[in-house]
């Protein structure tokens, strides 16, 4: 009873950190940790769930989809759930994924028909229309409950608030990713961490005006509620809103078997880095609506669907300088100015160090020969240290007592800092 005792204490401690970290990539737009070490940390938990049928048994990981939403925003209710995906990391993961389809289904079909899109790292928010109006604009939320944040999506102007056109449904839900463009966030990347922090900070702007100053774009990807619906499949309904006006991805393609997802798998993610926007995997998914409803969903994502994420990319190389950034909000993240380097197709010359913790518990020091890693294509971070290769006179990084401004330095604690350090 005592080891099922912690088991359920640890299970529900991790959760808590997960929680945590919801929270900072949804509604502050500031991850703590990578995103491969987030995957880890969510499969870490279905796994868990899955090996002890008490945890199962005590429902919990239904509470882990997005984060609720805080008090800046009205609250809506989204009409159909923003689940979240589950993840599949290899082929065999994508075979148990098209196993569990056929089984669930009572089919025998390798074959099956499925649709993938470049899994697109920016902001997921919901376009609701009426009669062909745009009236409301949902952020993700908990997945239940979402942020009003429509006159913010109304300054990216490719985004219809109208729908011309025919047989345009009395009622649709259009779900899309936000995102910057990676040339333009270059012009502006003194003011953000990442495109997807500029495209999540400028959707949360109290002042719409604010928002119109930043060049969004999205692409539409799905639906969630839509009556009536005369769809067959979610290519048509792609094709469809694309005729209507909505932008979809070019590289969207249906596929048939293992063979032909592991090639466009490969293809995309050797492609990603001439991309303008940051992509961190595909989106599978059943093409054939009428499976899709059959499947339905688990309490956390969809049953058609899964994210097949590309590997992390890491290199070797060697940290030159040390120098802080100062966000907008005032946060100081420290950056190793590195030798430049090539990991995954991309000449890497910067990684982040996320804060002084970071730094003090993996002791990085400048002249030190480092891995680093682009996990999720956000900025490249620092994994370890190779100590063999240390010089000797080396001496630790002092992180500043002021700010360039001349302020002086606070360090900010938190519950989600001394869990993530024990």
């Amino acid at each position: 009873m005592k080891n099922k005792l912690l088991i359920i204490k640890d299970f529900k401690n991790k959760i808590k950190v997960l929680k945590d970290h919801n929270n900072y990539y949804f509604n502050y737009d500031k991850p703590k940790i990578s995103d491969s070490d987030y995957d880890a940390l969510k499969k870490e938990l279905f796994e868990l769930e899955k090996k002890y049928e008490f945890l199962n048994d005590l429902n919990l990981l239904k509470s882990i989809v997005g984060s609720p939403v805080t008090n800046k925003f009205k609250k809506i209710k989204h009409i159909s759930p923003m689940l979240s995906l589950s993840n599949a990391f290899n082929k065999e993961d994508i075979l148990d994924f098209i196993k569990k389809i056929n089984n669930f289904l009572n089919l025998n079909d390798q074959n099956i028909e499925l649709i993938s899109e470049p899994k697109i790292d920016g902001i997921s928010a919901s376009l609701i229309y009426k009669n062909g109006v745009l009236e409301k604009g949902l952020s993700r939320g908990d997945g239940k409950v979402g942020e009003d944040i429509l006159e913010n999506l109304k300054t990216i102007k490719t985004i219809p608030k109208k729908i011309n056109g025919e047989n345009v449904p009395e009622l649709m839900e259009v779900r899309c990713e936000v995102y910057i463009g990676k040339k333009e966030f270059s012009k502006i990347q003194n003011k953000f961490a990442n495109p997807r922090n500029a495209a999540g900070g400028s959707l949360r702007q109290k002042n719409s005006k604010d928002t119109a100053k930043i060049p969004l774009k999205y692409f539409a990807y799905g639906y969630g509620a839509i009556e009536p619906s005369n769809f067959l499949k979610q290519s048509d309904f792609l094709n469809k809103i694309k005729d209507w006006g909505f932008k979809t991805n070019p590289l969207v393609k249906v596929l048939k078997g293992i063979e032909q997802i592991e090639k466009q798998h490969k293809k995309i993610e050797n492609e990603r880095s001439n991309l303008d926007y940051d992509i961190d995997g595909l989106v599978i998914k059943v093409n054939d609506l009428n499976l899709q409803n059959r499947l339905g969903n688990t309490s956390n994502s969809p049953r058609w669907a899964t994210a097949y994420k590309f590997s992390a990319e890491k290199a070797v190389t060697k940290i030159k300088k040390i120098t802080i950034q100062v966000g907008r909000t005032g946060a100081i993240t420290p950056v190793a100015r590195v030798e430049p380097v090539t990991v995954g197709g991309v000449v890497v010359s910067n990684a982040t160090l996320h804060n002084e913790d970071e730094i003090e518990r993996k002791d990085i020091r400048v002249g030190d020969t480092v891995k680093i890693q682009r996990a999720g294509d956000v900025i490249p971070q620092v994994l370890s240290v190779d100590l063999s290769k240390r010089d000797k006179n080396s001496s630790k990084y002092i992180f500043p007592k002021n700010c360039l401004c001349g302020a002086e330095t606070k360090k900010e604690f938190s519950k989600t800092t001394r869990n993530l350090m024990q």
